[in-house]
């Protein structure tokens, strides 16, 4: 019986059709000797019914089936009694009386039900492991079929967007040399040059640069990378990025393609019309607002500076944060105080903990609109009374409304501080905070989808543990030009031609103009500490190549597998990947990574000391 239609075309059109059909069986039940099947392939669920009157073979057919026979039927489709149509169903209206059954393969005793859902109508989720070790009867559940087609969606409308565009798809290797500058390469040892290694690439970057200097002005990749990392939610061993590069372009060329790219992807993919151009956030205003460089834009809550509070503050930690020059910054958290227990804020404390600002402090403001006043937390310092309670003194009066005032807060609001000697820290930490606030509070509209632009990173970072200048995305970002001729004077205070995108709080992708001068890419080397011999050896033929007329070019590299996960409204990439390593980089399915045997270690000159 070969199929000749799928399980979820069928509908009243059909009917008094002769039709076969190939599938799973999803459920099953017997009722006054009719058996009702639900048949299931990728494209939907038919209602396949063996009659009361149906032939033994038939009926004995049907009788045997259980959850996950691959069963083949063939019958005629007819319409539902009205009592039994389906509304949630796009075949709801139809069912196939079948004439013909076959078992095409049975299945054993399920690890856990597909599809199982709870009496709230929410679905039952597996154990991540078990779902990972039996992925692929996790993947024919509905909700990873779903996701899995909304991916293929979105990397085709993203193909067929940059080829209409004039970007031609090229294959960079990945067997490629070894440069470890940032995270860690996976190595592959050569069999045949003993002591030697290709790595597999981290990103197409110097390759794609390459092409840029061959005259492709328009370059694209659905490209396979590779980093050995800590494996986290939104991050993998293997993953995918939709990798792109122009040549005679400046940032805001690529700024425009990526946007117009993103419309496409989610007019196709979602049927969404999202809004252009993208908001651009300079990466110090990021900070400043939001506490970090990934800003969630679906509550509008941000942070505010409160330095005048530490000039003459009692509050030590605002004092001390003061005089050192460092920060100390604020929210006004609408309608909050009475929501937030003392034991709720110690939780919010321990978030602010993890970023290391020295200090974390709170007031609730009561009172009314005309007479505020401020209670709790450190409120005494600010004129409260010394146990914490509101105080109705003419000090605490002005105290109030100078406090209400500065940061737009009305009674019912809570007051939350973040200060430390480093202003960064105290942003940071606060940003967190701002970020637990609005999943807790439900602030976050869950439908949105907020794109930013942050721009203006700085092109070095300082790293304490080695003393030294890293580079904050790669070491082939343009600085902006207006720093160029004084780049070794202040590395810290340059600002490089780079930008992240930004959706709904997580980064999808980072790019830059790139370093197209051997000149100025030697400058910036120095500037990281790499010598003129280190950077031969690791990066020479990319630098010999601008030696020869390369453009000026830039490009960007956006995550595919973050990209569907965020418009899947999942928070881990891996309900976005067919076969992905667990939270420990290992994969239950296969076992992999697994020991190789004797003879290939031998073949690869490679030996373990015990």
């Amino acid at each position: 019986m070969k199929r000749t239609v799928t399980c979820g075309a069928l509908r009243k059109a059909d009917e008094h059709k002769t039709v076969a059909l190939n599938g799973w069986v999803h459920r099953k039940r017997d009722h006054g000797g009719i058996s009702f099947i639900s048949l299931r392939d990728r494209y939907g669920i038919t209602q396949v019914v063996v009659d009361a009157d149906a032939p033994a073979e038939l009926a004995e057919t049907a009788a045997s089936l259980k959850m996950e026979y691959c069963v083949a039927a063939e019958g005629t489709v007819r319409r539902r009694p009205a009592a039994m149509v389906n509304p949630d169903m796009p075949t709801g209206e139809i069912e196939v009386a079948a004439s013909k059954l076959a078992v095409l393969s049975k299945s054993e005793t399920l690890p856990f039900m597909l599809d199982e859902v709870n009496k709230d109508g929410s679905p039952v989720v597996p154990g991540e492991d078990l779902r990972l070790k039996y992925r692929y009867l996790d993947l024919r559940t509905a909700r990873m079929q779903h996701h899995l087609a909304l991916r293929h969606t979105v990397a085709l409308a993203a193909r067929n967007f940059l080829s209409d565009n004039g970007f031609y798809e090229i294959e960079t290797p990945t067997f490629i040399k070894s440069t470890p500058e940032g995270a860690r390469d996976y190595l592959v040892p050569s069999r045949l040059y003993p002591g030697k290694f290709y790595a597999l690439p981290q990103s197409p970057q110097l390759y794609k640069q390459l092409l840029m200097v061959s005259g492709f002005d328009r370059y694209f990749q659905i490209a396979r990378c590779y980093r050995d990392e800590d494996a986290r939610g939104d991050r993998q061993p293997e993953f995918t990025q939709i990798d792109m590069e122009m040549s005679f372009v400046s940032r805001d060329d690529v700024l425009d393609v990526t946007e117009r790219m993103m419309q496409a992807v989610f007019k196709k993919a979602l049927g969404s019309d999202l809004a252009a151009p993208f908001a651009r956030i300079p990466y110090d205003d990021a900070l400043d607002r939001f506490g970090t460089d990934k800003p969630d834009l679906r509550f509008e809550i941000e942070l505010q500076n409160a330095d005048f509070l530490g000039k003459d503050s009692g509050f030590r930690p605002f004092k001390e944060a003061y005089d050192a020059g460092g920060g100390i910054k604020a929210l006004a958290v609408p309608g909050a105080a009475g929501a937030y227990s003392r034991k709720k804020i110690e939780e919010l404390e321990e978030t602010a903990k993890i970023y290391k600002a020295k200090g974390f402090a709170w007031i609730k403001v009561c009172g009314t609109e005309n007479a505020p006043s401020l209670e709790g937390g450190i409120a005494k310092f600010f004129g409260g009374s010394a146990d914490g309670s509101a105080s109705d003194s003419p000090e605490a009066a002005a105290a109030a409304r100078k406090i209400c005032a500065a940061f737009g807060a009305a009674p019912g609001d809570l007051l939350l501080f973040a200060s430390d000697a480093q202003k960064k820290a105290a942003c940071t930490a606060l940003g967190a905070v701002r970020g637990k606030l609005g999943k807790d509070l439900n602030l976050i509209d869950t439908e949105a989808f907020a794109f930013a632009w942050i721009i203006d990173f700085p092109l070095f970072e300082w790293n304490d543990d080695l003393h030294k200048w890293d580079a904050a995305h790669h070491l082939f970002s343009m600085p902006q030009e207006r720093y160029i001729p004084t780049l070794e004077h202040d590395p810290g205070a340059v600002k490089g031609d780079l930008y992240d995108l930004v959706l709904n709080g997580c980064e999808l992708a980072s790019g830059s103009i790139r370093v197209h001068d051997p000149a100025l890419q030697k400058r910036l080397f120095g500037i990281a500490g790499i010598t003129e011999e280190d950077s031969e050896r690791k990066f020479g033929f990319l630098t010999n190549a601008f030696k020869y007329g390369a453009p000026p070019h830039g490009g960007i590299a956006p995550g595919l597998d973050r990209l569907a996960m965020l418009m899947c409204r999942e928070t881990s990439i891996k309900d976005v990947i067919a076969f992905p390593k667990n939270t420990f980089a290992v994969s239950p399915i296969d076992g992999c990574p697994s020991e190789a045997d004797a003879a290939q270690l031998r073949e690869l000159h490679l030996a373990f000391g015990g």
